[in-house]
Order: C-alpha cells, then sequence, then structure tokens
C-alpha cells in the first residue's frame, strides 16, 4: 500500500458562468489548473435565486464529457437531440458533447436552495469525434455503501470493493476509467480509500473540512494527490463531505477555447466554423 501525499490545494475562485450564475471554481481556473484528464470543476449553491436563475442557456460543446451532478435544487436539462431530463436532488447528468451538442440548464424554481457540481471530463483524441451522447442517472440508480471505518461512500462512477457505480462500473472501462465518489466522514473519523495507481487523483471538500497527511484542506477547495494507490485522510471536528474524483490520464495536448476543447489549433478553428455554419452538432 502506497498512500497518496497531498501535492497542492487549489482554493475555489468565485466566479459567474451561463448567463450569470454564481460558482466556486477550482480545477479550470487556467490552463495551468488542470489534472488530466480532468479540466474543470464548478460548484454552485446558494439560496439566493438572483444567484442562479438566468441559469444556462443554449450553448456548445465538442470534445469532452460534462458531468452535473445535483445536491438541492432542480434544473432542467434539453438539447438538439431532443433529451429532455430533469435534474433533481441526488441525480447525476453525464453528458459526453464528442463531435458536438447544443444544450441548456435551466433552473425549475424561483426561490430555495441550490446546490450542486459541473466536472468537464477530457475526451481522447480518437473519441472527441464521436457521436454525443446523453445519460440521466436518478438517485435511486446510484449505490451507497458503507466502510469498514464508518465512512459513507455514494458511487457515481467506478468501482469500490464489490460496488459497481452506473457509470464505468462494469468490465467495459472508459478510456480515462473515471472514479466519481461523493464520501461523507463523521468528525475525527479517518477515511481509507483506495485509489489505483495508474490514476490522478484529488477530493473537493464540500462540506467540513479534511486532513490529508499532517495538511488541512477547507471548505470549497480541491486537494490534488501525489502518486499511490490509497487515500488515507481525517474529518475535522465538524465531519467532513468530500468528493473524490480519479481517472487515467490521457497524455495528450490539451487546446481549449471556451466550450471547445481539442488537440490541435487547427481542429478548434474548425469546431468555431463549424458552428457558426450550423453544422457543429451534425452527423460527420
Amino acid at each position: 500500500m502506497t498512500v497518496r501525499a497531498l501535492r497542492f490545494v487549489i482554493p475555489g475562485m468565485t466566479t459567474s458562468d451561463g448567463a450569470g450564475v454564481r460558482l466556486k471554481r477550482t480545477l479550470g481556473q487556467s490552463q495551468m489548473a488542470r489534472l488530466d484528464p480532468f479540466l474543470m470543476l464548478d460548484e454552485f449553491s446558494s439560496d439566493d435565486a438572483a444567484d442562479y436563475i438566468a441559469g444556462f442557456p443554449s450553448h456548445p460543446h465538442r470534445g469532452f464529457e460534462t458531468v452535473t451532478y445535483m445536491l438541492d435544487g432542480h434544473m432542467l436539462h434539453e438539447d438538439h437531440l431532443g433529451n429532455r431530463g430533469d435534474l433533481t436532488p441526488g441525480g447525476v447528468q453525464w453528458m459526453t458533447a464528442g463531435r458536438g451538442i447544443i444544450h441548456s440548464e435551466m433552473p425549475q424554481q424561483t426561490e430555495g436552495r441550490m446546490r450542486g457540481f459541473q466536472l468537464w471530463l477530457n475526451l481522447p483524441a480518437k473519441d472527441k469525434m464521436k457521436p454525443a451522447d446523453y445519460r440521466d442517472i436518478p438517485a435511486d440508480d446510484i449505490p451507497v455503501t458503507v466502510r469498514a471505518d464508518g465512512a459513507q461512500v455514494k458511487v457515481i462512477a467506478g468501482r469500490l470493493d464489490d460496488v459497481a457505480g452506473p457509470i464505468n462500473g462494469g468490465d467495459n472501462h472508459m478510456a480515462t476509467d473515471p472514479l466519481y465518489w461523493d464520501v461523507s466522514a463523521r468528525p475525527g473519523d479517518g477515511v481509507t480509500l483506495p485509489v489505483p495507481a495508474t490514476h490522478n487523483a484529488f477530493v473537493y471538500v464540500f462540506e467540513g473540512s479534511l486532513r490529508v497527511g499532517d495538511r488541512d484542506v477547507p471548505t470549497h477547495s480541491a486537494a490534488i494527490l501525489d502518486d499511490g494507490d490509497t487515500l488515507e485522510a481525517t474529518a475535522g471536528d465538524n465531519g467532513a463531505r468530500f468528493l473524490l474524483l480519479a481517472g487515467k490520464p490521457l497524455k495528450e495536448p490539451v487546446v481549449q477555447y471556451g466550450p471547445f476543447v481539442m488537440n490541435t489549433r487547427e481542429e478548434i478553428e474548425q469546431a468555431l466554423r463549424d458552428y457558426r455554419d450550423g453544422t457543429l452538432a451534425t452527423s460527420a
């Protein structure tokens, strides 16, 4: 067993996206703030409708996957393929943009709390132009397991021991072989979780605080982990709730322009032409 040390912490940066949705961004603050294959992680959380009501009107993507995980509130997804999906508490939307998708995510409430995450996960060059795909995963379809150390883990993607998540939990692994776990730990409890040595990994703390080795990870911060095959951490005095995200690095060039993520500048220019010409999301 090789325990992963904490390499560095990225504090959440307050910003806005879409039509003015306020959020905290860790990965993706800059081109340097990435962890192959992860491109971006945003947390949106507010009780004030003014912070989220404008939502994310129709916009394009190409070349990567977006994963939206709702903790509180209600959003509606619609896209050019005719998909229509309700994002409600505990549910996940896993969208593969591939060659291109044009979609919107709009709040279905005018008051109350809205809280959740959006993750951008890169695609390998060979898959960037494949047909777009979309999947809604309701909360009831996501398994939860309790570890011997008392930690509760919601397995969204990947496998934890004999518990398989609805995404990438079977034998046919995705190219990035992602793990996406929502982990809750009681005050002062230690947490031990296996993480493949082949993967890059980080944790994002969104409730309480966490200690990794001799270093604290404050709330709304991403902790980038060193190499190893095990995460060992301890929850703070108020407990901890955090995301553990791990993926196999692609080790390919990344060229990004807004909602397009490709391998070369020429591919980005083609994406812009396709969007301008109305062919971004059409069949090849």
